[in-house]
């Protein structure tokens, strides 16, 4: 049974919005209002900000069905991709960044959500340090040219090590490292401009999850136990 508490509220209003636009502007894209307004209370919960409102029976309905769905979304996703790079038609790297993006928010927040901030930190930001050193080694033909492709990710990944012993001086670091890195990216983006989408997919892989380790690290020790104590 629906519980008509202010989350329920809330997400009908957003429905409601969703609909009413559309119906204003005849834009099929605010109906994803609705897609929201039905993800509202389950994604509070699993933040932690309305556990009150979900009991642990409708938590574990909530996961399994989750997963479930995600699941499905990839596998759709994958069809899709293929049907389309068959008929050789390149809006098939859409869902290929749907995918590497959902894959990677996923993995985000497994380690962010376990409330161990500056551990999680360190673990994403050597992530995104091999991440970016396999991806600059591709471009590299002779085995030298890939290892030297790979040195700035390996740096990367070097800093995140570092940051559990050092975490406020790596985290400055690791800030004004994802600041060079966005504009770097989103300057070969807006230069070519068939592959912008492509360079915004690789922004929000690599820049998100670096700049919020960055600020992982550099909160306050005292700040941090704080909100766990809180917990």
């Amino acid at each position: 049974m629906l519980k008509k508490d202010p989350i329920f509220w809330c997400a009908t209003g957003i429905f409601l919005l969703g609909l009413a636009l559309f119906a204003i502007t005849k834009n099929q894209y605010w109906v994803a209002l609705g897609i929201g307004s039905y993800l509202l209370r389950p994604t509070l919960a699993s933040l932690g900000i309305a556990r009150k409102s979900v009991d642990e029976h409708q938590m574990t309905i909530h996961y399994r069905s989750g997963n479930i769905g995600f699941a499905v979304l990839l596998v759709t996703c994958v069809l899709c991709m293929a049907k389309l790079e068959r008929e050789g038609n390149h809006a098939w790297e859409l869902f290929s960044t749907a995918i590497v993006l959902g894959l990677a928010a996923k993995a985000l927040f497994n380690v962010i959500l376990v409330k161990n901030y500056r551990e999680a930190a360190s673990k994403i930001i050597i992530s995104a340090g091999l991440l970016i050193a396999l991806f600059a080694s591709m471009d590299g033909r002779l085995i030298l040219g890939a290892l030297m492709q790979s040195l700035p990710g390996l740096a990367i990944a070097g800093v995140g090590l570092l940051s559990r012993k050092y975490p406020r001086p790596m985290g400055i670091v690791v800030l004004v490292l994802s600041a060079m890195l966005l504009v770097l990216i989103m300057t070969v983006g807006l230069q070519n401009s068939n592959d912008l989408w492509g360079q915004i997919a690789v922004a929000a892989v690599i820049g998100v999850p670096l700049i919020l380790a960055g600020i992982c690290l550099v909160v306050d020790e005292n700040v941090e136990t704080e909100i766990a104590r809180k917990e």
